[in-house]
C-alpha cells in the first residue's frame, strides 16, 4: 500500500521481501475468504481498536472501509456484505486481488526483490539484506517498514526486526498472541470425544469486579487444548491480558440462550421415567453433544438429580483458561513499535526517514476485516509520509516487507 502510495507520486519505488514471493500472510488471511473490511458504521467500526483507536482513527478516517472497497473495485474486485456485515469480494479468494495489484504496481514502475531479509544497517548506514546472491547493501532516501507482527512466522512475521529497532533505541512492546485460541484442563475423556467440536449458539460472559466487559451469543470450537474460535477470539484480548493479571481466566457460558430459567427447569422438573439423565437431557431441553459433554466435565454429578442447579449450570457455566496458546498460531499479535516513538506521519522519531506500518506497530483489533483495514490504512499513511519526506529532500524510498 505504501509502495502504491509512493509509486503513483512519480518516485522510484523498491520493494525488498524476505519471502520468495509477495503477499503470502495477506493470502493466509483469505483462506475460507477474504474478510476485507466490514460494513458496520463507521463510529462504531472504530471501537474495535479498543485503547489504540485515538492513534488508528485518524488513519481510518483518511482510508477507511468504504475507501477499500472503492480501491479494490479499481483493481477489478467487487465486493459484497455478508449476513454478519463482513465484506468480501464477490469471488471470494485472495489471489485474484493479490495478482491484479501486483500486476499495477508493477506498471506503475515498482521493482521488487525477493528473498531478501532486511539485517539492519551497515557501517556506512546503508540497508543490509541477506539474498541468495550474498549481502546487498542498499541506499534509500526514505524506508518504509512493514514487517509484520509474530504471528504465523512461516509467513515471514517473524518478529526478528525487534533488535534491529530497540537496538537504535526505539521503543518496542512485547510481542503478545490476539485473537487467539486458549487452554483448558480437559479430562482425557472429554478430550477423545470433542476435540474439533463446534460449539455453536452460546452466550459468552466475561466479567470483571467493575461489571460485564464482554457479552456475546456466537460459536466457537473445542480443541485438543482448549477452545478457539471467532467468539473466543473476540474477547481474547480481555483474556489474554487477565491471565497475565491473575494466571486465570474465567469465562461463563449460556448453554441454552433461547431458554429462560424457569422454562428449563420446569422442563427438566418432569418424570423422566426410565430414560437415563443424558436422554432426559436431550428430550427435555435439546441439549445433547458437546453441550452435553461441557455439563458432565464441569458439574458435580449430584447435581444433575437436581433440576434448580442444573440449570443453573446450563445458563451460567464457568470455563477455566489457563493460557493463551503461542504467538506463533495466533492469527495476529498484539504489542509491537510504540506509537510514541512515531510521529504523526507514521515516522520513527529517532530515525529520520524510516516509516512504520502495518501489523507491527503497537495495536490491535478482533477479526471481522478490522485487521486488514487498519493495515491498508497505515500503509496508506506511512506511504503518504514518506512521499513528503522524499519530495522535500529530493531522495528516493524503499519498501521493506516481511
Amino acid at each position: 500500500m505504501a509502495a502504491e502510495v509512493l509509486a503513483s507520486g512519480g518516485v522510484r519505488v523498491h520493494l525488498y521481501d524476505a519471502m520468495p514471493s509477495a503477499g503470502r500472510k495477506f493470502l493466509v488471511a483469505g483462506r475460507g475468504g477474504l474478510n476485507l473490511t466490514h460494513a458496520e458504521p463507521f463510529e462504531q467500526f472504530v471501537t474495535r481498536y479498543g485503547d489504540r483507536r485515538p492513534q488508528i482513527e485518524p488513519l481510518l478516517r483518511d482510508f477507511g472501509p468504504d475507501d477499500l472497497r472503492l480501491w479494490a473495485a479499481g483493481l477489478g474486485i467487487e465486493t459484497f456484505v455478508g449476513t454478519s456485515g463482513r465484506v468480501f469480494p464477490t469471488g471470494m479468494k485472495t489471489a485474484p486481488l493479490l495478482h491484479a495489484w501486483l500486476k499495477r504496481l508493477r506498471a506503475s514502475g515498482v521493482t521488487f526483490h525477493f528473498r531478501h531479509r532486511w539485517t539492519g544497517w551497515s557501517a556506512d548506514e546503508s540497508l543490509r539484506f541477506e539474498s541468495p546472491q550474498g549481502e546487498v547493501p542498499v541506499w534509500a532516501g526514505a524506508t518504509v517498514l512493514a514487517l509484520g507482527g509474530g504471528s504465523w512466522p512461516q509467513t515471514g512475521s517473524t518478529g526478528a526486526w525487534i533488535p534491529l529497532l530497540t537496538g537504535r533505541g526505539v521503543r518496542v512492546a512485547p510481542l503478545k498472541p490476539s485473537n487467539c485460541g486458549f487452554d483448558v484442563a480437559w479430562t482425557e475423556h472429554f478430550r477423545s470425544r470433542f476435540a474439533g467440536a463446534p460449539l455453536k449458539s452460546v452466550v459468552l460472559t466475561f466479567s470483571s469486579a467493575d461489571g460485564i466487559l464482554f457479552q456475546q451469543q456466537g460459536e466457537f470450537i473445542v480443541t485438543e487444548t482448549g477452545v478457539e474460535g471467532s467468539l473466543i477470539y473476540a474477547c481474547s484480548a480481555l483474556l489474554r491480558d487477565e491471565i497475565e493479571a491473575s494466571g486465570l481466566a474465567i469465562l461463563h457460558l449460556d448453554l441454552a440462550p433461547g431458554w429462560t430459567h424457569e422454562r428449563l427447569v420446569e422442563r427438566l422438573s418432569r418424570p423422566r421415567g426410565s430414560r437415563s439423565i443424558s436422554s432426559h437431557l436431550e428430550k427435555a431441553v435439546g441439549l445433547r453433544g458437546v453441550k452435553a459433554g461441557l455439563l458432565w466435565e464441569f458439574v458435580p454429578k449430584a447435581d444433575f438429580a437436581d433440576p434448580e442447579r442444573l440449570v443453573r449450570a446450563i445458563k451460567n457455566l464457568p470455563l477455566r483458561l489457563t493460557a493463551a496458546r503461542p504467538l506463533e498460531e495466533a492469527i495476529s499479535s498484539a504489542g509491537g513499535v510504540d506509537f510514541a516513538a512515531l510521529d504523526e506521519r507514521l515516522m520513527l522519531r529517532l530515525l529520520p526517514g524510516f516509516f512504520c506500518a502495518g501489523e507491527m506497530l503497537d495495536w490491535e483489533a478482533p477479526t471481522g476485516g478490522y485487521l486488514l483495514t487498519a493495515c491498508f490504512a497505515s500503509g496508506r499513511a506511512a506511504g503518504l509520509g514518506a512521499l513528503a519526506w522524499v519530495r522535500r529532500a529530493g531522495l528516493q524510498p524503499a519498501i521493506l516487507s516481511g
